[in-house]
């Protein structure tokens, strides 16, 4: 038997400003107003399965109680599915135990009812709160988020609702040279940024989180719990990239922590058209997929008001890096490698691996902004936003670069982040876990805008935008297929509406995200979830059933 790690059961954090009955149902807390909810039947069947189900007390929060609309928009992310007209959950439940994932996976499961999935609910296109389907519920995984961390055996054990900051935070408590690779922002949860890949800035020298994953607690279809031993390594790899949500309920991960230095370097240089941008960006795709192991520097490109010229648009190239090691060695390393950037010691800040952490957060230097800062959720903070990814794998020409400079500038506000590879994730086989993107891919690029207008017309200008520079990019990227991260969420790429041609529906976005694993992913699903119940407009479907 393996041993649980321990539960969180307190509940609060669950809004408590509620003008409601409460009734207990001998092991359901149902949060209730005067009325009944409008799907009553779903609302009463649920309750009356959980009882058969589960013997501790359980949250289950219909559309009607007064606490519905805060506990649905604490953790939307994206405002573009913050409206009125946005399909709602008939219901939300709120597990604090292992136990009630198991009776809510049950019980929506005998109801038929569809079982969407949130941790920390930064899905770009808002699939773990939001659906396409009439009727759904929504398991919000928030109260779930214990760490345990075991700095002799080098490991930690993160519920699915744990967020990257908690996570870090517990990690450097224990220790002040080890770390997780996983990514930069704080506020995104554990369970589906490991299940869909999780990268940031340790993967040139460690990989990417799913590449340190040791085990998994997942709750199965038929409400089994479930660890590694005893899923089975198709599941287990499947888990690791493939994401979660397709497969069952992910309740914790158990990670590899992996050894940083003492000190680690970061710093961020710009620079403009009028300057050598062009010349930065040409020998960047050189050096950033070749150069140390334990240096990543990421490139944002974005239009801007030229310094220089008024009236006028340009581009500005920022780079922000972190290297594991002191600013002599960096600088040393750059000069020889770089000498376009004209790297300063002076552009440097040391510090230790958390405050890093805090830096690529917020941008503050050491003891301006405390590392428990983190642990800060941020609820109830969106922005409208989209978001859109491509690989490159030759280097782009100065031509090309000029090209798109040009388009940048011409679009609008679009802009966009070139992250390295290379290291560590060149030398990981492709088929070894279902994220696909090794070796030959020299960086990512992901398309990035975000407004503060409400409605359709900005909604549809901003899309636009991001649709416009992505089909200009096309000779530029990956191709055959045009391959794209499945964490960057893009509903633009293919949706599955789980009819008779639901393989062939998964199939286009399948091959975009996942590349030859697409297959094995189907292999899986069809042997773990044959009857489709955990699916989402973009999840693995099952292999059609003969007739």
């Amino acid at each position: 038997m393996f041993k649980p790690i321990e539960e969180a059961h307190s509940l609060k954090n669950i809004p408590t400003k509620m003008t409601h009955i409460t009734l207990t149902f001998s092991s359901v807390i149902v949060l209730l107003s005067a009325s009944r909810p409008t799907s009553a039947s779903v609302y009463d069947d649920f309750v009356q399965c959980l009882n058969t189900h589960s013997s501790a007390t359980i949250i289950v929060i219909p559309q009607n109680n007064p606490s519905f609309t805060s506990t649905l928009r604490a953790y939307i992310r994206n405002s573009r599915f913050n409206t009125t007209t946005t399909p709602k959950p008939v219901l939300i439940l709120t597990p604090t135990t292992e136990s009630h994932v198991q009776a809510s996976v049950l019980c929506a499961k005998k109801l038929g009812v569809q079982l969407k999935i949130r941790s920390g609910g930064h899905d770009y296109e808002g699939i773990s709160y939001v659906s396409s389907e009439q009727s759904f519920i929504v398991l919000d995984m928030f109260n779930l988020r214990s760490i345990n961390v075991n700095t002799g055996e080098r490991s930690v054990w993160a519920q699915a609702g744990a967020t990257l900051g908690e996570l870090y935070y517990r990690i450097s408590e224990k220790s002040k040279t080890l770390a997780f690779p996983a990514g930069l922002c704080p506020t995104v949860g554990v369970g589906g940024h490991v299940s869909g890949g999780g990268y940031g800035n340790l993967l040139r020298k460690y990989g990417l989180a799913v590449d340190n994953v040791l085990d998994a607690l997942i709750v199965n279809v038929n409400g089994k719990l479930l660890d590694r031993k005893s899923m089975g390594e198709d599941l287990f790899w499947a888990i690791r990239g493939g994401g979660g949500g397709s497969f069952g309920v992910i309740v914790s991960y158990k990670l590899r922590l992996v050894p940083v230095p003492e000190t680690v370097t970061v710093f961020r240089v710009m620079r403009y058209l009028e300057q050598n941008a062009t010349d930065v960006v040409l020998r960047w795709q050189k050096v950033a997929p070749c150069t140390d192991d334990g240096l990543w520097m990421r490139v944002l490109v974005q239009p801007v008001s030229s310094p220089t010229k008024k009236g006028e648009k340009t581009v500005r190239i920022s780079i922000l890096a972190q290297f594991l090691g002191n600013a002599n060695k960096l600088v040393s390393i750059l000069g020889n490698q770089f000498p376009e950037l004209g790297l300063k010691k002076e552009d440097c800040l040391e510090m230790s691996w958390i405050e890093s952490v805090v830096w690529w957060n917020d941008g503050s230097t050491p003891n301006v902004t405390k590392p428990e800062s983190l642990l800060n959720r941020n609820l109830n903070h969106a922005s409208f936003l989209k978001r859109k990814s491509d690989y490159i794998q030759k280097p782009i020409s100065r031509e090309g670069l000029e090209a798109l400079w040009k388009k940048l500038m011409e679009v609008g506000q679009t802009g966009l982040v070139f992250n390295p590879y290379g290291g560590k994730m060149a030398q990981i086989s492709a088929s070894d876990a279902p994220f696909p993107h090794r070796a030959g891919n020299l960086f990512k690029i992901q398309y990035s805008v975000g407004w503060n207008i409400a409605g359709e017309e900005a909604a549809n200008e901003y899309l636009n935008q991001t649709r416009v520079l992505y089909s200009f990019m096309a000779p530029f990227v990956s191709k055959n297929p045009r391959s794209a991260f499945l964490n960057y969420r893009d509903l633009d790429i293919g949706v599955n509406t789980f009819r008779k041609d639901g393989y062939e529906q998964g199939k286009v976005y399948g091959l975009k995200y996942f590349n030859d694993n697409f297959d094995r992913l189907v292999k899986v699903k069809t042997a773990v979830d044959p009857e489709n119940f955990f699916r989402n407009e973009q999840s693995i479907p099952p292999l059609p059933r003969k007739e």
